[in-house]
Order: C-alpha cells, then structure tokens, then sequence
C-alpha cells in the first residue's frame, strides 16, 4: 500500500510555547459519513462497520498509528492509511479546534469500501459515484509545533458537505483491492483493495511492485510480481472488507468443482452477494526464495512467480463460503487489464501459515489444503472450493502456474470483476 501523510503547523493565533510537540487523538468524521475512525488489522483506516475507534500521535508533522505504521496516502487516488515500514509524509495539519487539513483544505472524501464500512480521501474517487464529502476532527490533540503549511494553520471549524449524487451507506461498492503493487501505466484509478491490503485491499490494500517501495513503480512486463499491463485502468486500491449485494457478477457461468456430499453447498460464482476481495496481494519467486517483494494490486502467475492472496473473514460469515476465480473477457473490463499465456492451468492451495507484506517463497510456510489444479482462461468464473466460512478469521491462499501459464491482472471488483474473492450463500 502506498499512501502519504502529514504534517502539522501552528494554529493562528497559538503560541509556540503553549502547544505541544506531540500527542495522541482519535478522528471522528462528520459531513456525509458521519463516524468514528478504526483501523482493520493492516492498518487501512476506515469508518464505519463497528471497528473499534483508532488512536493516531503526531510529532514534527508526522502522523503515526499506536501500532508505529506511518500513514501516508496513495499516490494515485490519495487514500488515507497507515503502512507498516512506511515513512509519513507531510502536508496535513490540526487547527487550534481540531480540524484536520490537508495542504489548507478541510474536505476529505469517504467512498464505500463494503455497505457498513468507508475509505478516506482527499481527493475525490474516480467513476466512484458514491463517495461523499466529510471533514475530520482530532479529538484530544490540537495544533501541533511540527511543520510549515502555511496554508494549514486556520483554526476554523470543519463545514459538514453534502453528500453527492447517488450517495448512500448501503448497497454500494467497495472501493478496490486491497494489497500494493503498482497499478497500470498510463491509468486513471477508478477507487480499491485490500488486500489486500492491502488492498491488496489491498487495494488490493496502493500496492507496490516486486523489489519496489509501495509508493514505487512495478518493473515492466507481465512476468514481474506486482506489474500491471500498460495502458489498463485500475481500481483504486484498497482495502477489503464485505461487499454489498447486487454486485456486478462476472457475466460468465461457473466452471465449478462439485461440492463435496454432504458439504457446504457451492456458492455461485459472481458477486450478487457478499464478497471479500484480497486485503494483501503478496509475489513470491521460486528463483528469489529469500527476496521480499512486498505488496502487490496485481494478481501474478508465472512458471517462477507465485502469488499469494490474504482475506479477511468478516465475524458475519458464519454460513458457507466459496473461494472463486473469476477471469472475464478483456472487453468486459472497465477499470482493469491482464496478459495472458499459456493454456490457463493453475494450482489453488490454502497456505497453513498468514502471509506478511514480507513474506518470501522461503518463508510462506507449508500447503494447509491443496484444492488441485484448475484452468481459468478469459471468459470463466470458476469456484475453487465451498466451505464453511472461517468468520473472524486471516487467511491466505495461493496461486501457482501449472504447464507454463502465465497471467497478471489488475485485481478489481469494478465491472467485470476479476480475480480472486470470497463469496458467501
């Protein structure tokens, strides 16, 4: 994930003398989604969804999470998170009556990341007509003695923003993958995750190429981890979490694998439901068994690359859940691309141990559950394996080449969605 924060400068009218150089405070939105600010267990800050409320410090213009993750915002959508690793940038501030601001504006933006819970911006999503305008306060820190915004240093209170068009907290989409990697060249983010990330989450979690930083570029060509195909639009990255029904479904009938007798029943393949998409994209390299790549927007297969894929099961799942692949047509694809070779066999497996933003093919552990080989090719949807929901959960599963496929593709929930999910029924 690849986001930037903050620095803080004096409230007009304060003295130096009088304000602390650092000190601890939670955010409360209020505007078009009004709430309190938590934080999902990598650090994508959220409100909404019954997430116990987050606690932030800042010091000399940097903004930390309690965990010590410095938030940073993503580069192309400009999504506010706290990465583990990550250095904070600067540019935000808190008015002598608690306001946030970013570069002297402050209006910030939730957009949907599932129906109970919202991302936070500071600039609008695009193609994300359900954002809404918010503003942001610190609740038991003002003012700090950090930085130079000159533009910041208002002391004057947030006005509540209507909400836009089309917006509402129910039946919306999420906001992307969760997980970093670096997104297409050339590309106009649509608005991830998760991970995944992280995501993703990310958003696809902003995710960040192998051998790179997650603000960083992926090396080119579809065989590097974490590259995205030139020219593709992505969806911003971001962070997991539920998905409303009536979700756009992949537009393709299942190739499914049978459920077992007298096992969960096989959830349909498309996203009409709830579904989690990736909150941690992560690449690992058979050659390279000891290189940490980091996170990754991108889905990437490869006689050499592996990629593995975090999901965070909502408490809520407690019925069946399927694991699914889904691999629309490339003219379906609205905010996404992918390449593409091979004869699309690949190998599922659920992986005993929880991946890391520095997990390696070293470190990844061993094979929990082998669900066999499968063959996706564009224009297939196909479940991988019903089970009972892990509720409350992290897992991680697996993709691996078979035969020499080779596929990389922007992770995206955005029509056509594509890519790996958990779906319930």
């Amino acid at each position: 994930m690849r986001y930037a924060l903050a620095s803080l400068a004096l409230a007009a009218g304060a003295s130096a003398a009088s304000i602390p150089r650092s000190c601890s405070f939670g955010i409360t939105a209020t505007g078009g989604e009004p709430g309190t600010m938590g934080q999902l267990s990598d650090g994508q800050n959220r409100i909404g969804g019954g997430l116990p409320p987050a606690s932030y410090s800042i010091s000399n213009g940097a903004i930390t999470d309690s965990n010590g993750r410095g938030c940073i915002l993503t580069p192309e959508v400009e999504q506010f998170q706290c990465d583990s690793g990550a250095a904070p940038t600067g540019g935000f501030a808190i008015s002598s009556s608690g306001e946030i601001s970013h570069n002297g504006s402050e209006t910030f933006y939730a957009c949907p990341a599932s129906d109970t819970e919202w991302n936070i911006y500071t600039t609008p999503v695009v193609g994300q007509k359900k954002c809404v305008t918010i503003g942001l306060t610190a609740s038991g820190c003002y003012s700090s003695s950090a930085s130079s915004s000159p533009a910041s240093s208002t002391g004057s209170k947030t006005t509540a923003h209507p909400a836009g068009p089309g917006n509402g907290p129910s039946g919306s989409s999420p906001a992307g993958p969760a997980g970093p990697g670096s997104s297409p060249a050339g590309s106009t983010p649509a608005g991830p995750s998760g991970p995944g990330s992280s995501p993703a989450g990310s958003s696809p979690a902003g995710p960040a190429g192998p051998g790179s930083s997650p603000a960083g570029s992926s090396p080119a060509g579809p065989a590097g981890p974490g590259s995205s195909p030139a020219g593709s639009t992505p969806a911003s990255p971001a962070g997991p979490a539920s998905s409303p029904a009536g979700s756009s479904p992949a537009g393709t009938q299942p190739t499914s694998a049978p459920s077992t007798p007298g096992g969960p029943k096989s959830c349909p393949a498309n996203l009409n439901g709830q579904y989690q998409y990736p909150h941690l994209i992560v690449p690992v390299s058979a050659s390279s068994p000891d290189k940490s790549f980091g996170t990754s927007y991108n889905g990437t297969i490869t006689s050499d690359i592996s990629s593995i894929f975090n999901f965070d099961v909502p408490k809520s799942y407690t019925g069946t859940c399927s694991l699914v692949f889904l691999f629309p047509q490339k003219d379906q694809l609205e905010t996404s691309s992918f390449s593409f070779s091979g004869n699309g066999e690949v190998d599922f497996a659920q992986l005993t141990t929880v991946a890391t933003n520095t997990t390696t093919y070293a470190t990844e552990g061993s094979v929990k559950t082998d669900f066999g080989n499968f063959t996706v090719t564009p224009g297939s949807s196909t479940v991988v394996s019903s089970f009972s929901c892990p509720a409350g959960q992290t897992v991680s599963y697996k993709i691996s080449s078979v035969s020499g496929t080779s596929l990389n593709y922007f992770q995206d929930w955005n029509p056509s969605p594509i890519g790996l999910f958990i779906t319930t029924c």
